[in-house]
């Protein structure tokens, strides 16, 4: 028998980065506060300490921080005519679980979009006419603009303590940054992190190229740093363990030591670990959330929490599917194109090479999450044409080391045999002397990629697991080709001793390997409630005390890291919600 509980005025669900934001804006606001969190509890001290969290095995192959696919999965195929299979262990991608959620276990990459985004089909359209995007590229406009969404992206910067130089200060290109990026007002809180000879080396190659070279900006602190909000951050270590870890040294910026300890300060505040939730549960009207249904994963207990207000704020497939399981809004059919809910999702591409050379020692061990140099000539360079490449988005290309690992790290040269006594040998020669040249590219939305709901599999609680109907279009196959090419001659260009090919991913994607976590869509926003799950503050058109946070809001993907326009909408939805919504609850927009 399900439990009711006492009536909160909010109740969040996930606490990441955003449910972290949104909990400690609002019971600072003096709202009472329920966050539930199906995960564990953590804490830096606890469990981050050395030598604890440098178990490679424990954290960067089983996975220590993220999901449990036993536990929950999804159902994987590359196209509607197909079946779709379980994905029995994690691959592709690593939804974190636990206090913190992927915030914990990210590199820190911290990009901001900008109109280049916002407008991403008025923009093609009106430079490279509409025929140039495809019929079934499902991209549109988002409904906000890069000005409206600068001052958070400020906010964010300065909460999580980003490393980097600005490339743009208010209008005035500055040396040393990306000269692509949009105006921003202030610099970043914290200058860029050391650079090392990788970066120097990519640096040099991509200049002599003419291109233009900068720092990653980065939730790596390069100086000890205490936030606006008092929270401090001590100074990078380079200790190679950053993405798939905890930090050892508090210098990744992280929820679990910014955002979610001042939430706890707050007498309104109520943390409730290993609280699964299965339900968004409506009014009989469907027009209003009046709480959630969750489970104690510890005591198998059922419980209904009443709330005024629900922000779904989990990682982007458990926001879809929870929508879905709870029957709120139409699951999107790509067939004949009606429906929103599991519309527009979208990943990421890439591409890289390795580069050996006998005579530099690149100490791959000394590295973090961070540490690496760019390129946006290819991406956020709106003069770059694309018309010659036929594509729509791009990459960026950068060059450097995130961490020598024993475990993971084993660069050899081509031709190398892949077991026994001569791999062996390749790996102890080249250990030291590889360096990699890779790229993050954009997935633009397309009609047959989506999620929905699995007709066969379920999951513990006897709900239809999540369904993911994903492939690399041809468009995406134009951006990874071209964009193996420019890595190519840059690598070649360093005259290396030897080099690995850059392959470009043509073929179907395949859910096995690692690619990036970088998953967005599902929920999407936009202008009206004709193209979109929620309007520009995140505020569903349905239900409109029911909020949502998150990469499943991006109505495509970028080439860029997603956190930093995730983090600066969940300010903007807190400063709504808190401004506006409370002195008048209803549609926003």
């Amino acid at each position: 028998m399900i439990k009711k509980l006492p009536e909160v005025d909010v109740v969040v669900i996930g606490m990441g980065w955003t449910g972290g934001i949104l909990s400690k804006e609002l019971s600072e606001a003096g709202l009472k506060v329920v966050a539930l969190e199906r995960g564990a509890a953590r804490s830096a001290e606890a469990d981050f300490s050395v030598p604890h969290i440098r178990d490679e095995l424990a954290y960067g192959v089983r996975h220590g921080l993220m999901q449990n696919p036993r536990r929950d999965t999804l159902t994987v195929r590359n196209h509607p005519n197909q079946m779709a299979l379980p994905m029995r262990q994690l691959g592709s991608f690593l939804p974190g679980e636990g206090l913190g959620g992927a915030g914990v276990h990210w590199n820190g990459h911290t990009w901001r979009w900008s109109d280049m985004e916002f407008k991403i089909r008025s923009l093609y359209e009106d430079k490279y006419g509409k025929s140039f995007i495809p019929a079934d590229m499902t991209i549109q406009d988002w409904g906000i603009t890069y000005q409206e969404l600068e001052p958070y992206y400020d906010k964010f910067e300065k909460t999580a303590g980003i490393s980097g130089q600005a490339g743009n200060l208010k209008g005035v290109i500055q040396p040393g940054g990306n000269p692509f990026e949009a105006p921003r007002a202030s610099p970043y809180p914290l200058p860029p992190l050391e650079r090392s000879l990788a970066n120097d080396l990519f640096a040099q190659a991509a200049r002599e190229k003419g291109f233009h070279p900068f720092p990653m900006p980065t939730a790596n602190a390069s100086r000890p740093y205490t936030n606006p909000d008092g929270a401090k951050l001590g100074q990078c270590q380079y200790c190679g363990f950053c993405e798939r870890f905890g930090c050892e040294a508090n210098a990744k910026g992280s929820p679990l030591i910014t955002v979610i300890p001042l939430a706890l300060k707050q007498p309104t505040f109520e943390l409730r670990t290993h609280s699964w939730v299965t339900k968004i549960v409506t009014d009989a009207q469907k027009k209003r959330a009046i709480g959630v249904n969750y489970t104690n994963l510890q005591t198998g207990e059922e419980f209904f929490q009443p709330a005024q207000m629900v922000i779904l704020a989990a990682f982007v497939l458990n926001n879809v599917h929870l929508m879905l399981t709870s029957g709120i809004g139409q699951a999107y059919d790509p067939e004949t194109q009606k429906g929103l809910v599991g519309k527009n999702y979208a990943y990421q591409t890439g591409t890289s090479a390795t580069l050996f050379f006998k005579d530099k020692n690149f100490n791959p061990f000394m590295a973090t999450g961070g540490l690496t140099t760019l390129i946006d000539d290819f991406y956020g360079n709106w003069d770059f044409d694309r018309r010659g490449p036929n594509f729509v988005g791009g990459s960026t290309i950068n060059g450097g080391m995130y961490g020598g690992r024993p475990i993971a790290y084993h660069p050899v040269p081509p031709g190398t045999p892949r077991w026994g006594h001569a791999w062996k040998e390749a790996i102890a020669k080249s250990y030291l002397n590889a360096m990699s040249i890779a790229s993050a590219g954009s997935v633009m939305a397309n009609r047959y990629n989506y999620l929905d709901l699995d007709p066969t599999y379920k999951n513990a609680f006897g709900l239809p697991l999540l369904r993911m109907t994903f492939d690399y279009k041809p468009n995406e196959h134009r951006i990874s080709t071209f964009t193996a090419g420019v890595i190519q001659e840059l690598g070649h260009s360093l005259r290396p001793d030897a080099m690995t090919a850059a392959n470009p991913r043509v073929g179907p994607w395949s859910v096995v390997p690692y690619q990036t976590t970088h998953t967005t869509g599902g929920t999407i926003m936009g202008t009206d409630p004709g193209n979109s799950v929620v309007n520009k503050y995140g505020q569903s058109w349905d239900l409109p005390n029911l909020f949502i946070t998150g990469a499943s809001l991006f109505p495509h993907n970028s080439a860029y890291n997603p956190t930093g326009p995730l983090g600066a909408l969940a300010y903007l939805t807190s400063e709504m919600i808190r401004k506006r919504y409370l002195q008048n609850p209803g549609h926003l927009v």
